[in-house]
């Protein structure tokens, strides 16, 4: 494998095969044009390994996944630099690799490190109405420190309220609905697609017109997984499972441990939105280091220095002890990483198909751009996802309604293409990163999750009923 890897590496340097791309003159529209379905393969196989492989081989697939990722990766590398050129392939693999991964991995890493650090202690017994409060404590968190940083910081808590209870998947699940997902839409700093939307011109406030969508979703949403967990809890009490109550005198009062870590998120917070903030105020900062006319603007050089020293900082000044009572370990944002790359390698041409023939699927009405922005986003980055629809909606020629950079957007549709980006994350594991990242820290901490498929039996009977309501009352 190591053989093949350096034989591919200087295949793409040297490749004599350049029919398409001598003079660089392919565009990705041009790209995405020719690209046949079949070239999806790669990106299919990936996400059936994800699903798959855990199933029936978990112990092969826990020591194996890195070749399996690369597998898949150079599956679609080889053929497609085979086909368009090795010019052409090193140029998309640096384009996501060095434009999109890099970024969206040091975001992950630091906020995983900085929340690892932070340990909310004292008796907290995890019961219906105390986890309905998390919930809703982190799903209102999401929009203001990311899906990521409420993810991080709220998982380690209500896993340690609920460490007696015997049945306590569907509090991860609900956890991943809520927390990761739906509560990130009021602000770009909740989801990068809405950040994507504030580059474009939509204001930093706009999002909170999704308030409304956000709080039917939320009450619903609390309101199943009250009941849910109420039956739950009265079996594990009825199977003589109950809380550890210490007597008076000996009872810890809430509080955190490494509280000043919240400086270091909130830095965290002001790098993402300086990364936005910045190549729109002062174009300067969207120049950068360009590699094979792919360019890492100042902007996000500025936005990995600021994350990355906080990490480096949240670590120095945090006893071990913190993280210990976290069971803080590595696994799962080494998971994230090792998957993630091979997610936004091998998805490269379903979104050069999606971004050359997005305009033809014939999208004209709210509900028809929240179900498909939302169906991709389900499994494709949600980013580009709403950066191909929004483009879309803004080349219809409306007269009125968001102004953005180029044009305007009507509200309503902009809400559609908004709440479908961050909503439908929630459909699959894959849908937004800190779905996989809660599923590893869960199994770490011998919660046996769903499976890939048993997560989306979840969403489907949990989720789209209520993205249906959405539909009717907001988006028709």
């Amino acid at each position: 494998m190591k053989k093949l890897l350096t034989g591919l590496s200087a295949f793409l340097l040297f490749s004599p095969l350049h029919v398409f791309a001598a003079d660089g003159a392919l565009s990705d529209t041009a790209l995405g044009t020719t690209l046949p379905l079949w070239s999806c393969i790669p990106f299919a196989g990936m996400l059936l390994s994800i699903a798959i492989f855990p199933l029936i081989k978990e112990e092969w697939w826990e020591k194996h996944k890195p070749w399996v990722v690369a597998f898949w990766s150079l599956l679609f590398l080889i053929p497609f630099a085979v086909i368009f050129g090795g010019h052409i392939a090193l140029e998309h693999l640096i384009e996501v690799t060095l434009g999109d991964y890099l970024t969206f991995i040091v975001l992950l890493f630091g906020l995983f490190c900085v929340a690892g650090n932070i340990s909310l202690q004292g008796d907290l017994t995890g019961n219906p109405k105390v986890n309905v409060v998390l919930l809703l404590i982190g799903t209102l968190l999401s929009s203001w420190i990311g899906t990521t940083g409420a993810s991080m910081l709220m998982i380690r808590p209500i896993i340690r309220a609920n460490k007696w209870r015997q049945r306590k998947v569907q509090i991860m699940v609900f956890f991943i609905f809520l927390i990761s997902n739906i509560g990130g839409c009021l602000t770009p700093v909740g989801d990068p697609p809405l950040l994507m939307g504030f580059m474009n011109g939509v204001g930093f406030f706009w999002s909170l017109n999704l308030l409304p969508v956000m709080l039917l979703n939320v009450l619903i949403l609390l309101t199943l997984f009250f009941l849910i967990d109420t039956k739950a809890y009265k079996k594990d009490i009825a199977d003589g499972f109950k809380p550890e109550i210490r007597p008076e005198s000996e009872r810890v009062k809430l509080h955190l441990d490494g509280a000043h870590n919240i400086a270091f998120m909130l830095i965290i917070v002001a790098a993402v939105i300086l990364s936005g903030v910045l190549p729109t105020t002062f174009p300067v900062f969207s120049e950068g280091l360009t590699i094979m006319g792919v360019t890492l603007s100042y902007a996000s050089i500025i936005e990995i220095i600021m994350i990355l020293a906080s990490a480096y900082l949240s670590f120095k000044t945090t006893k071990k002890e913190i993280r210990d009572s976290n069971h803080f370990t590595w696994d799962a944002i080494e998971e994230v990483a090792i998957l993630f790359i091979g997610i936004f390698i091998t998805m490269i041409p379903a979104l050069l198909i999606l971004k050359a023939r997005g305009a033809d699927l014939g999208l004209t009405q709210p509900w028809q751009f929240f179900w498909i922005t939302g169906a991709l986003s389900s499994f494709l980055d949600n980013t580009p996802t709403y950066l191909v629809f929004f483009t879309t909606a803004a080349s219809l020629g409306f007269s009125s309604g968001v102004q953005t950079l180029t044009s305007f957007i009507p509200k309503v549709v902009l809400m559609a293409i908004s709440c479908g980006a961050v909503f439908m994350g929630a459909n699959t594991y894959i849908g937004n990163a800190p779905n996989f990242m809660v599923r590893s820290i869960a199994e770490e901490n011998g919660i046996k999750m769903p499976s890939f498929f048993g997560y989306m039996f979840w969403s489907l009977s949990c989720l789209i009923p209520v993205f249906l309501i959405d539909m009717l009352i907001f988006f028709l």
